[in-house]
């Protein structure tokens, strides 16, 4: 193998899936890209068999075509240090590379491609496919994924539902304690169709969709999923397991309604939460026509805090208890202006979604399990 590169564009591709490279694994090969040289295209390839990424990076000119595994973290704190100029990569003999550069060079070990496992992709005969707008993709994982669980007993709670209907896309995710859907109208598929990736995969994919992405493919079968867009392909492995049937647990018939700034109610949570007991965080909502009183106690350290704030509030008197990080998180991700929470009673979850003049109105649905109060 024998070819010239552009420093920078060879870090920019390897920094695309450097995300894939485990910390640690059973498997040294692992621990390299894999480099796969045809004509004047580099294919660089990271996996840890759960995620794998591939890019591709046109390179200056060919003298040898060939494929290699290279050590990922030494070439990275290489090209890392090194100004954009042209780069010659070539090999020695059967065990070592070489990196030329203006002013110097470095010789780096390298393994046989033949030793990096192979990956599975779908089966083409039996995989649904279908085109996400990359923004709609990003807007939902960036919904969701904070509300994943960290769960051995049921690992499909570790990942974000992909509920696929005829008429729309919906992405869920839940810990058991709060639950988050995102919904999009711009996703459709013949017919119904669901996979759960994983909360990792789902966060690398967050972070390499950009700004300028308009579009990304998406194949699955019951086991894989691959996404392709710009020059990256992204395939995980699914998370097995059967997601609980979340519409069942959307409560459908809360009388009791408050609509508040978001904002407002944001910021008067996380002052009087800084009084609550750390062990618990628990605070309590007390709601009246006109006011929520939010108030919080640590009995432990004799400390304690309350504020009351104007709302639109109409129902019954009502006095309910919440985990002060749990209505942060939820709220934090939230972009409306103005948002309405939906009570039944203080034993039943209540329904936060976006006031029905925001723009998101349909589109975010979050629903939080109370906690008893003394």
């Amino acid at each position: 193998m024998k070819f010239v590169i552009s420093s920078s564009e060879l870090l920019r591709g390897i920094l695309a899936v450097s995300k894939a490279i485990p910390a640690k694994s059973p498997l040294p090969i692992l621990e390299n890209f894999l480099f796969v040289l045809k004509g004047n295209v580099l294919e660089i390839t990271a996996s840890d068999t759960e995620l794998t990424l591939k890019t591709e990076v046109e390179v200056e000119s060919t003298a040898e075509e060939g494929q290699i595994a290279v050590p990922a973290n030494h070439l990275t704190n290489l090209l890392k240090e090194l100004p954009d100029q042209p780069l010659t990569i070539k090999t020695l003999n059967d065990t070592s590379f070489e990196c030329s550069w203006t002013t110097g060079t470095s010789t780096l070990p390298y393994f046989p491609a033949v030793d990096y496992p192979d990956i599975t992709m779908v089966d083409n005969d039996s995989a649904v496919a279908l085109d996400f707008p990359a923004q709609s993709l990003l807007e939902g994982i960036s919904s969701t994924i904070y509300a994943t669980a960290d769960d051995e007993i049921r690992p499909m709670m570790n990942g974000i539902l992909f509920d696929i209907d005829p008429e729309y896309t919906t992405l869920v995710a839940s810990d058991s304690h709060k639950l988050i859907c995102y919904t999009t109208k711009d996703v459709k598929t013949p017919e119904k169709a669901s996979f759960i990736l994983h909360k990792r995969p789902a966060g690398a994919l967050r972070s390499l969709i950009g700004k300028n992405t308009e579009t990304v493919q998406v194949s699955f079968d019951t086991k894989t999923v691959v996404f392709r867009f710009d020059s990256i392909t992204m395939v995980c492995l699914l998370v097995v397991g059967r997601y609980p049937n979340y519409k069942t647990v959307i409560p459908q018939n809360n009388s009791n309604i408050l609509k508040i700034d978001r904002s407002l109610l944001l910021n008067t949570v996380r002052r009087v939460s800084v009084c609550a007991n750390k062990a618990s965080n628990h605070i309590k909502f007390d709601l009246r026509p006109g006011s929520l009183e939010i108030s919080a106690q640590d009995l432990g350290f004799s400390i304690a805090a309350y504020e009351k704030i104007g709302c639109q509030y109409d129902g019954d008197e009502l006095s309910i208890g919440f985990k002060s990080s749990f209505i942060i998180e939820i709220l934090g991700n939230l972009s409306c202006g103005d948002l309405v929470m939906k009570f039944s009673d203080s034993k039943h979850a209540a329904l936060i979604v976006p006031a029905e003049d925001e723009p998101d109105s349909e589109k975010i649905c979050g629903i939080l399990m109370p906690i008893m109060i003394a």
